[in-house]
């Protein structure tokens, strides 16, 4: 928390449902973890706490600081009263992610909580979960106007944006799509992904009569059935 204040981050996301990873077939047909090379684990690796509880620094022996993250990142033992201890702990604004049952995103906001991000993880945690967007409006009903309310999970384009929004999300995140576009050509690649989602949601609100975001709302949309 300390270091992340130090380096100027502007909020805190706490990611509530990967706590344990999912059932995940292709990663394992393909024995794909980057977890177990010391791939993507960097901010345990450079942390002087975690570095503490090692014998010998993570770049002399990466085995064992693998096998100490393996260690202390899955805890299904966490609680609510865990997150009244991390509100205590900084001034900065915290974000669930991985909300989808409106008690959840009450609870959250009864223990302070800033915001919450609606998301089912990309669909990748539990087979056959809510999709978000199913989820969003009566959680959007339960927190009221109290909450910073966010939505990921299947946002591919300006129109799923413009979806989300109408149904009462104040911002969306782009997960898959920018990571397309890193994988193609880097830093363009994104700035080109996110470009074309601007123009898209656009495009949306041009077409459906919208001048501005806060025209956006559930008139805008017909259920399906």
């Amino acid at each position: 928390m300390r270091r992340a204040e130090a380096a100027g981050y502007s909020a805190i996301v706490l990611t509530v449902d990967n706590y344990v990873p999912g059932w995940k077939p292709r990663d394992l047909q393909q024995a794909y973890l980057p977890f177990l090379e010391g791939v993507g684990i960097g901010q345990y690796l450079s942390d002087p706490i975690f570095k503490a509880a090692l014998e010998k620094p993570p770049e002399e022996d990466i085995g064992a600081a693998v096998g100490h993250f393996l260690g202390v990142f899955a805890n299904p033992a966490l609680t609510w009263e865990r997150l009244e201890w991390l509100r205590g702990t900084t001034s900065l604004p915290i974000v669930l992610k991985g909300i989808l049952h409106p008690d959840d995103a009450g609870e959250a906001r009864e223990r302070g909580v800033d915001a919450i991000v609606v998301s089912n993880h990309g669909g990748r945690q539990i087979d056959g979960a809510i999709a978000s967007l199913d989820a969003l409006p009566p959680i959007v009903d339960a927190v009221g106007d109290g909450m910073i309310v966010m939505l990921d999970s299947g946002i591919r384009s300006g129109a799923d944006v413009f979806k989300a929004l109408a149904l009462g999300a104040d911002a969306v995140l782009v997960g898959r799509p920018y990571l397309w576009g890193l994988a193609l050509d880097g830093q363009n690649g994104v700035e080109t992904v996110l470009r074309c989602i601007l123009a898209e949601l656009d495009l949306t609100m041009a077409l459906s009569s919208c001048t501005e975001l806060r025209d956006l709302d559930p008139s805008l949309l017909r259920p399906i059935g």
